[in-house]
């Protein structure tokens, strides 16, 4: 038995985001195609040599992207739509970043999360009777590059079951798999190039597995694997995300050589995992989380190395992290704003490989030569325990002496909507955003300076008013019916918030990829939170002095704030969300004392948390429904609740969002052609809605035409009395001529059809 460290993949975006700022820079015309790509061509060098001196047995490659490695997949195996006008043959940078981006009046793919992951894709658009080949030699070529810089790597892909379940047929009666043995003959050119260049094995990637899967699907995969066996290189099987549970049996009888499993999110199928996995085969033990930033208990997770090593008889076992550490940042060694104690409670991407790299070397010499790191782990668990900054015992009284009621509006949606339409005295079809405007270079330096000492506190307020106050002019001038501030004080819609929330802490570096060139830095979660004071109420109560006009207070709800943070492992994710949802709640309440009559509460990522095994799901949506309910209910029948949520798939929830109970919903709709609107319809949603009819994420002004064909398909299955009109999502990473241009002909496109109403 050889036990070997391995790694599944590494944040690409670079230490100080320079990924994000060279393909920006490319965007604006400010590098050439060739720059990007040295940069490109730097950092894999880079992170390659970091991996090898981090003592990284196995290395991989093609890891990298540029956008989205679902992207890349597609771009490998040319399945790009007619529209992009791409003839077969190399696809280029153009074509590639006009299929994330859009360009003109040619709309980009569609985009949604990666599972539960806050990971945007890039949905495979498919078609019957489509055709593919090998339009990008990219995978090949960045094993031949790391082979030429000195490095043996195990190359990356998505697997062909993943890939086509996780895409959407445009056209025709199919289901996506009906592709596959279409599919398959380009993968397995691929993997013959892969052997001729040298590669000796594949991670492929299919974490599909730890779904729920059909008989059809379950076919599928058997389809896929017996049609791949003798391609080239061998294979590992990589799962992550979940337990294969039910498909564990399909998995074992496949013909590859290798098996990945998650036994972070899932350590209980260790013992299932080990009894039905060929002993002759190699086993990959995803013991490092590569979704959290905590330090590993190197103790604990040894005794899961450990068994595994004694119910083994043969085959290979690599200790790996759970799947790929893209979703954690990259170096916890530059950070300065974390105090020691909290520090050495973390680990981002390169502490993670040396934890890898300190389990392996104590497999693979026994338990006695355990090093010091396991002593500083040990003795970090304990710190971590014993610290009193973990428990606030106010928060423990509060969520103890709650009640049911506390997470019920006083009357019915009926009854609240005449109070409301009464005191807000909107038109039919009324017009607002989605709560921010655009963060310009002027913005981002004054909250720069701000924060260096460079501009005292004074005049940055007096900015961020002059700046709230355009923001409103401009509004009015556009004439929208219901306003926002702007947000030009807010630097995240999650970091903003937790900065005044007790319990939250913040790094400077803790950058991670959200989708293409758009980082977040989530906050991490340390304790009990609570809220000590009011954290909007002054912004959105100015904004409402400048115009007699409905101004909406604009806040994230908890299991937002949840789901794209950091989270303490050490209780329920469900306790840790309660208490977000008090702290919101009390926001809420003050933002109604200061005379705010509508208050938006964003849950953009509601569905991203959603179990990814259905017998789970009930538990999840109940807490999470009951939180936003807490979040929202403390206020009067005659304050409109709002809540907004993009890029999410509600046809298999539509009770449980029907059961948030908000006033009006606002949901991403432009991409998928008004898709999402069906489920809303054949559910007969109750309240008022708002389909996004804006793709805010491409660059591209939209025409009025299409505006208004959007708008009327809306109307087709919506009450023209329930139906708002709004973008997809806010719009702080727009510019300013491009966000009046739409929201001037979105307003116009309203205009008409509310004349037709009345």
């Amino acid at each position: 038995m050889t036990i070997r460290s391995s790694n599944l993949g590494f944040p690409r975006i670079g230490r100080r985001r320079e990924l994000k700022k060279a393909v920006e820079a490319y965007w604006r015309g400010e590098v050439s195609a060739e720059a990007l790509k040295d940069t490109g061509r730097e950092l894999r060098r880079r992170h390659w040599a970091l991996q090898a001196e981090a003592g990284i047995d196995i290395i991989p490659s093609n890891d990298f992207s540029f956008y989205d490695q679902m992207l890349d997949m597609s771009v490998a195996l040319g399945a790009v739509p007619e529209r992009f006008g791409w003839q077969p043959g190399t696809i280029g940078l153009d074509t590639y970043f006009d299929m994330a981006r859009g360009h003109g009046d040619v709309p980009a793919l569609e985009m949604t999360k990666w599972f539960d992951t806050n990971y945007h894709y890039l949905v495979p658009e498919l078609r019957e009777g489509q055709t593919f080949s090998l339009a990008s030699t990219h995978i090949i070529d960045a094993y031949e590059e790391a082979s030429e810089a000195g490095y043996r790597t195990r190359p990356v892909i998505i697997g062909p079951v993943t890939w086509l379940m996780l895409g959407k047929c445009k056209s025709g009666e199919i289901d996506p798999l009906d592709l596959l043995g279409r599919v398959l003959p380009v993968y397995r050119d691929i993997l013959g190039r892969l052997a001729k260049a040298g590669a000796d094995w594949v991670q492929i990637d299919e974490p599909v597995l730890v779904t729920d899967l059909s008989d059809a699907q379950k076919a599928a995969v058997g389809e896929a694997y017996a049609g791949l066996t003798g391609a080239g290189p061998n294979l590992l099987l990589t799962t992550y995300f979940g337990a294969l549970g039910d498909n564990l049996d399909l998995v074992a009888d496949l013909p590859v050589e290798g098996l990945h499993v998650d036994l972070v999110r899932a350590p209980h199928q260790l013992d299932a995992v080990l009894a039905a996995w060929p002993q002759d085969r190699t086993l990959s033990l995803g013991v490092i989380d590569g979704r959290n930033i905590w330090r590993t208990d190197l103790s604990a997770a040894f005794a899961r190395v450990e068994t595994a090593i004694a119910a083994r008889g043969g085959g290979d076992i690599e200790i790996a992290p759970s799947c790929s550490l893209l979703h954690v940042p990259v170096d916890l060694e530059q950070e300065d704003r974390l105090d020691d104690a909290l520090k050495a409670w973390l680990a981002f991407a390169k502490q993670k490989l040396e934890e890898v790299v300190t389990l392996a070397q104590a497999a693979q010499s026994g338990r006695a030569s355990r090093s010091a790191a396991f002593d500083a782990s040990d003795a970090a668990q304990a710190s971590r325990r014993a610290s009193p900054r973990i428990h606030d015992p106010a928060v423990a009284d509060r969520l103890a002496a709650s009640a049911d009621t506390d997470a019920r509006r006083a009357s019915p949606y009926e009854r609240r909507s005449l109070e409301q339409r009464a005191r807000l005295n909107l038109p039919v079809y009324p017009t607002t955003t989605i709560g921010s405007f655009p963060q310009t270079q002027p913005v981002r330096e004054a909250r720069a300076a701000n924060g260096k000492g460079d501009m005292n506190d004074a005049d940055y307020d007096a900015f961020l008013k002059a700046a709230t106050e355009d923001a409103i002019r401009r509004q009015e001038a556009l004439g929208l019916d219901m306003l926002v501030h702007g947000e030009f004080e807010r630097n995240d819609m999650v970091e903003y918030f937790g900065e005044q929330l007790d319990g939250f802490a913040f790094t400077r570096f803790g950058w991670v990829q959200s989708y293409g060139s758009r980082c977040v830095k989530p906050p991490v979660i340390f304790g009990d939170v609570s809220r000590p004071a009011p954290m909007t109420v002054e912004w959105t109560a100015y904004a409402q002095s400048l115009t007699g006009k409905p101004v909406k207070g604009m806040l994230t709800g908890p299991v937002t704030i949840l789901q794209w943070s950091f989270v303490r492992d050490d209780q329920p994710r469900s306790q840790t969300c309660r208490q977000i949802a008090y702290a919101i709640r009390d926001e809420v309440v003050d933002l109604e004392k200061a005379g705010v009559g509508a208050i938006q509460i964003d849950e953009p990522a509601l569905r991203e948390g959603l179990p990814l095994r259905r017998a789970d799901w009930a538990g999840y949506l109940d807490w999470a429904g009951t939180c936003f309910r807490i979040a929202a209910s403390g206020v009067s029948d005659a304050t409109q609740i709002h809540t907004h949520m993009c890029y999410s798939e509600f046809n298999d929830i539509m009770p449980s969002i029907a059961g948030l109970d908000a006033d009006v919903i606002s949901i991403e709709a432009s991409r998928s052609d008004m898709e999402l609107l069906e489920a809303f319809a054949e559910f007969s949603y109750p309240n008022e809605i708002g389909p996004g009819i804006w793709d805010i994420h491409s660059p591209r002004v939209p025409g009025e035409a299409e505006l208004e064909r959007l708008l009327v398909k809306a109307a087709d299955v919506i009450p023209a009395d329930r139906i708002w009109v709004n973008p997809d999502c806010g719009l702080k990473t727009r510019g300013w001529p491009e966000v009046e241009a739409s929201l001037k002909g979105m307003v116009a496109v309203a205009g008409r059809l509310r004349q037709a109403a009345e």
